[in-house]
């Protein structure tokens, strides 16, 4: 009897492209998504040179990055590349140069606006920094040691970090990422998959790697939108020096106080809103209106320009007593 060869089940089975195969598709869509991003944002970036004026020197010259956000030439960087700066030159994706001009800068946020006379660039189209999430897409650009139009891509690390500006005061909502920035990214854009800018790059953590940061968009376009009406950032003041201090566990539980820590008053200047509202040096503040007060920052944060002239409940320790004075914040003369 002869055996016969029953071949019909080979075209059955489905054929499975070997692994290396579904590897570069994978790897196609990231670049693809990557090169469009870069596409849609990298003609707005610029290259800033700066300089003290023509007898600075060499230590009076600096650079960084920054990129175009309206259509009528407004440019947004970090204040720490333009601060103190007189000469600043704006090179386009076309190597085109601008002489630009400070428009505002706001150093507790480390941002500032420049402003072109192009007309002709098309701007980065700005996101929304709170519908971001860890583990996206960030792609970087800038001009890091003056290599331009640098691109570096990760992800999106954290986000709500706070860090202190070279004002020294604390920055909140900082975005975390590990795309590569060095030197001259500062001021250039962090976007996303969609090719919309969600951060101003702004700092590194020195020796760590992969540890950058960025400013929250929304962030930026108050300030922005502040700066170009008013020239600068509208905030409230009291008047006083104060510095952390800790309080004794026993006095914080005997009153009722929800930190165990405060706002000891150093100084109080003549005639602020705090000696009107008859603080003393060695005031302890340990609350303002509602929000319980347990460092500067805390302190800082209340002090926005919706305050201005509005009278506030201010909880204080002296001599051993919980007290509370009212004071009325006057506008910070910046």
């Amino acid at each position: 009897m002869a055996l016969v060869r029953d071949d019909r089940h080979i075209d059955s089975e489905p054929t499975v492209p070997p692994r290396e195969y579904h590897d570069d598709l994978l790897l196609d869509a990231y670049s693809s998504t990557v090169i469009r991003a870069v596409s849609m944002v990298g003609p707005a970036v610029v290259n800033l040179e700066v300089s003290k004026g023509s007898d600075s020197g060499r230590g009076g010259k600096g650079g960084g990055s920054g990129f175009f956000f309206t259509p009528d030439g407004y440019i947004l960087t970090n204040s720490h590349v333009v601060h103190g700066m007189k000469e600043i030159v704006a090179t386009d994706s076309e190597g085109i140069r601008h002489t630009a001009q400070l428009v505002g800068e706001d150093p507790e946020t480390d941002l500032a606006v420049l402003r072109t006379d192009s007309f002709r660039t098309t701007p980065a189209t700005l996101g929304d920094s709170q519908r971001i999430r860890p583990g996206q897409i960030a792609i970087a650009i800038g001009n890091p040691y003056g290599f331009q139009a640098t691109v570096t891509a990760g992800v999106i690390s954290a986000l709500g970090r706070s860090m202190r500006s070279y004002s020294g005061r604390m920055m909140d909502d900082i975005i975390q990422t590990d795309a590569a920035l060095n030197p001259g990214n500062s001021g250039g854009p962090l976007i996303n998959s969609a090719g919309e800018v969600i951060g101003v790059n702004t700092a590194t953590i020195l020796p760590a790697q992969g540890i950058c940061f960025a400013i929250a968009i929304n962030t930026a376009k108050y300030v922005a939108g502040m700066l170009i009406k008013h020239g600068r950032i509208r905030r409230s003041a009291l008047g006083i020096g104060g510095e952390w201090t800790s309080l004794p566990r026993r006095f914080v539980r005997a009153h009722g106080i929800e930190r165990d820590s405060g706002v000891l008053v150093v100084s109080v200047a003549p005639g602020s809103p705090a000696e009107i509202a008859g603080l003393k040096q060695g005031d302890l503040i340990v609350r303002f209106d509602d929000t319980p007060i347990a460092a500067v920052d805390d302190l800082h944060r209340r002090l926005t320009d919706k305050i201005i002239g509005v009278p506030k409940a201010l909880t204080i320790v002296r001599e051993g007593q919980v007290m509370q004075r009212v004071i009325i914040p006057t506008e910070s003369p910046g």
